[in-house]
Formats: C-alpha cells, structure tokens, sequence
C-alpha cells in the first residue's frame, strides 16, 4: 500500500465527514457523506478488495446517498431550516475517537499474519449460494416487501 495514496485517500475522506458533519444546509452536509463513502470505497481498492469497494460504491453512494438526496429534495418545501452546532455530537465524536485509540493502544500486534485464500467473486457466489442461502432468501423477501409497502404508501397519498 502506497503511503502517499493513503494519506491523500485518508484527507478525502475526513474531510467528506467533517463537512457532513458540520455544514449547515443539510442537502450540502449529505453530498458531503457522498464524498466520505467514495474515501472509504478508495481504500478498499487500496487494499485490493475491489468487490467490497464496488459494493461500497453501489450500495452507498449508488442508493442510500441518493435516497438520502431525493428524501432531502421531496420534504423541503421551500423552507430554508439550518441546523445549529451540536455539542451532544462533539462529546460522542470524543468519545468514539478515545475508544478507538484505546483500542488501537492496546491490540498487540503479530508479525506473522496467517496466510489466507484469496476471496474471490465465485467463492463469495459459492458461499452465499450454499452456507448462507436462507439469509439470502429472507433479505430478498424483505426488501420485497418493503418495496411493496412504499409502494401502497405512494398508492394512497395519490388518491
């Protein structure tokens, strides 16, 4: 891993999500979260976990930053509301940030890493398709029915 990519990576990332966090405007601050989740999807391809980093790309940034975006855009109507500073947010960024360092001081680390296959699209195709197959099934069939019940929601606000 290149060290000059990671900090470009890592000051494209941080700064996405202080934005995020910090703008007032809030279609600004989720367009900001945009820029966070692609900071994150770069250091999977990085790492050379390109899968994770395409589904990062497509699940994050591809849908819950457009549903973020259009939900935005749908329930501001001409109201220009702007969000005041947080402390309560400040105080559990902190304590996140203390706890993770903590964490970090106390890991002791190995120099021998365990050798691992290597993860491909089939082995995960393989995995999903044998071991996991019923959770599959069931996320399928709630997505379904969540996708039906926005559906009825939209039917009765039109009539």
């Amino acid at each position: 891993m290149s060290a000059a990519a990671f900090i470009v990576i890592a000051i494209f990332t941080l700064a996405g999500a202080i934005a995020a966090a910090t703008m007032p405007r809030l279609i600004h601050a989720a367009l900001s979260l945009v820029l966070a989740f692609i900071g994150i999807a770069a250091f999977y391809f990085l790492l050379g976990a390109e899968f994770v980093g395409l589904v990062q790309i497509f699940v994050y940034v591809g849908a819950v930053a457009v549903l973020i975006v259009f939900t935005i855009l749908l329930t501001r109507r001409g109201q220009e509301d702007t969000r005041g500073f947080s402390w309560g947010g400040v105080v559990v960024a902190i304590a996140v940030f203390c706890g993770l360092v903590w964490a970090i001081l106390h890991t002791r680390v190995s120099d021998a890493a365990p050798q691992i296959d290597p993860l491909t699209v089939k082995r995960i195709g393989e995995v999903l398709m044998t071991n996991y197959v019923w959770p599959l099934q069931c996320v399928g069939l709630l997505l379904t029915a969540a996708l039906i019940g926005a559906l009825i929601l939209v039917a009765e606000e039109k009539r």
